[in-house]
């Protein structure tokens, strides 16, 4: 677990909280009334002036339950009761005694299992609304007492304490309750998790003598290590890690909950865990020789989040670490517009931008931009993909040559026709294609370095956020304005340095990733074209020297606006060199850079 700015939690598929109802605090005791019953004769029978009784040792009644020796002991306290019938039955028939508390003891003894009550076990009933049931030295002795150390065991035989060779425990489900809607803190703090993280925490430590299950999918293979009689310590280390992983997400869920209801808004707290579950293996990494995972995030902020982690895919070959980058940025950038728009993303850069009403129109100028770069790439879309996209996706030649089919890697979009989705399955039988939810905002963005974490603020803003200030004599026209607009949402989502070029609503070219402005810009010319004469020119940062240099070339490159965030102290350079060639500038005071 790394500290500090963050700390990473990780844990495969089956360590997630899986799915489940949302259930009381009684889930794991009787009800008060239920519990008294067993006590009362032992009340009713004192006398006034009689001595207290000593409550450090258990009646001889309550020590015969559980301590007889050679009696197998199994506790079972479970919230998500799944295949809870056949855990039950499959340890009874072992040869096991079920120790169980409130709703798991009723369902089992549904089921025809023999239960025996905790309170049975503890001589004292469940408390405080349910708060306080298992927390008791006959329960937890019972879990911690190592069978190898004479004197633990000599110390259960003194109070009357059986072991227990079994437990089996999930957690109330907080995560679904403080993620289902609306509701109080107290109605939050009561949902939290007492009695559970304990038993499970003592049960993994001593995993040598007791085995720790927290997940219904390790039943089976519970069941077949008792019945083989088994003993691999490694099945039991695996119990006990799954355990402790299933505790330390729960608790990242209750840290980062807490954290929101009392930070007052601030979204970095002094330390905090990110409870990762991984959902695949990749072939490989970036390259075939590093070897890779994805993992989901579970933290409660990206709930409902969308993006491209939560995406279902269609059809085509298994996702690779390259392709969740590519199709992360393509779906960042696509969703960013409103009207019908199609994004070309090739290595995590757009190099092919157009909306338009007609999305099969929007998607051919986007592929037009830099079919070179096109193929291979990724296509996202931000409208459903109907029968008639899906063909033009399907049959659309390259306009290098007018004859090779483009071929891409993904397609995603927010949904399919049928038809669609049966006519662009037909492109190919490796076509990577899903179906993603817009992504969310005000996301805390992380990036790992050596050593350490960034994390700051996801870059949310649109130009419609920000005020585009004439610098210059000239002031762009309404459609001038639009292109810069456009340009500008555009080279938001390109590494720098970058520049876009962009006219009626499509991009023409851009540069992007050069150490230096000037490069970028000359690429962006050079893919443009004649097409760059009166278009907008967008940077994503200022630039620090004008004349003789990259607004000078752009201007004498016949373009007809730029914007760009301004901040430099030549600013007054850039407004003197438009002004001679006439080209309109426009100052946004917000920079995009993207590393």
């Amino acid at each position: 677990m790394v500290r500090a700015a963050i700390s990473l939690a990780a844990g495969g598929p089956a360590t997630s909280l899986p799915r489940r109802p949302a259930l009381g605090l009684r889930s794991r005791g009787l009800l008060w009334s239920r519990a008294m019953s067993h006590v009362a004769p032992r009340l009713s029978s004192a006398t006034v002036g009689a001595p207290a009784p000593d409550h450090h040792q258990r009646p001889a009644s309550a020590r015969a339950v559980g301590a007889q020796a050679g009696v197998k002991q199994a506790l079972i306290s479970l919230s998500d009761k799944t295949d809870l019938a056949n855990l039950g039955n499959g340890l009874q028939s072992l040869g096991f005694s079920i120790i169980s508390t409130g709703g798991t003891a009723s369902s089992l003894e549904a089921a025809g299992v023999n239960v025996t009550k905790v309170e049975q076990i503890t001589n004292f009933p469940e408390m405080l609304d349910g708060r306080v049931k298992t927390l008791h030295p006959s329960i937890h002795g019972g879990i911690l007492a190592r069978r190898d150390q004479e004197h633990h065991l000599k110390a259960l035989n003194e109070h009357g304490i059986g072991t227990f060779d079994v437990v089996v425990v999930n957690l109330y489900p907080f995560y679904d309750k403080v993620t289902s809607g609306t509701i109080s803190f107290e109605d939050g703090i009561e949902n939290i998790d007492i009695g559970g993280p304990t038993l499970i925490r003592a049960a993994a430590k001593n995993h040598k003598d007791v085995l720790v299950v927290v997940d219904h999918h390790d039943y089976p293979a519970l069941l077949k290590y008792l019945q083989e009689k088994q003993a691999d310590p490694q099945f039991r280390r695996m119990l006990a890690w799954k355990a402790f992983q299933h505790v330390a997400s729960y608790d990242s869920a209750v840290s980062e909950w807490l954290w929101k209801q009392s930070s007052g808004g601030d979204i970095f707290p002094p330390s905090f865990t990110v409870p990762l579950s991984m959902k695949s293996t990749l072939r490989y990494g970036e390259n075939p020789h590093q070897k890779a995972a994805f993992y989901g995030d579970r933290s409660l902020s990206l709930v409902n989040a969308g993006g491209i982690a939560t995406s279902f895919q269609h059809h085509g070959k298994e996702m690779s670490y390259n392709n969740y980058l590519d199709a992360d940025a393509a779906w960042n950038c696509v969703s960013e517009f409103e009207n019908p728009t199609c994004v070309v993303v090739k290595h995590t850069n757009p190099c092919g931008v157009a909306s338009r009403q007609d999305v099969l129109e929007a998607y051919r100028l986007a592929v037009r931009a830099d079919p070179v770069s096109a193929f291979g790439g990724i296509v996202a879309f931000n409208t459903t993909v109907d029968e008639d996209l899906a063909k033009e996706i399907r049959e659309f030649r390259s306009p290098t040559d007018g004859e090779t089919r483009m071929f891409y890697e993904i397609v995603v979009a927010p949904g399919y026709t049928e038809k669609g989705l049966e006519v662009l399955k037909g492109k190919s039988k490796t076509l990577r294609i899903l179906e993603a939810k817009r992504s969310g905002e005000n996301m805390l963005s992380l990036r790992q370095v050596s050593g350490g974490w960034l994390a700051q603020e996801s870059d949310d803003l649109t130009p419609e956020d920000i005020t585009f200030t004439t610098g210059s004599e000239r002031a762009p026209t309404d459609s001038e304005l639009s292109d810069a607009k456009f340009a500008w949402l555009c080279v938001k989502h390109v590494k720098s340095n970058a520049i876009v070029i962009a006219k009626d609503n499509c991009m023409l070219g851009m540069g992007s990733g050069q150490p230096n402005r000037v490069d970028s810009l000359r690429i962006a010319f050079r893919k443009a074209g004649e097409a760059a004469k009166g278009a907008a020119l967008a940077s994503d940062a200022f630039f620090p020297f004008p004349w003789k240099d990259a607004v000078e070339e752009a201007c004498e490159n016949g373009i007809g606006t730029i914007a760009q965030p301004g901040g430099s102290m030549r600013d007054k350079d850039a407004v003197d060199c438009c002004n001679k060639y006439g080209v309109s500038l426009l100052f946004t005071g917000v920079r995009h850079f993207r590393h």
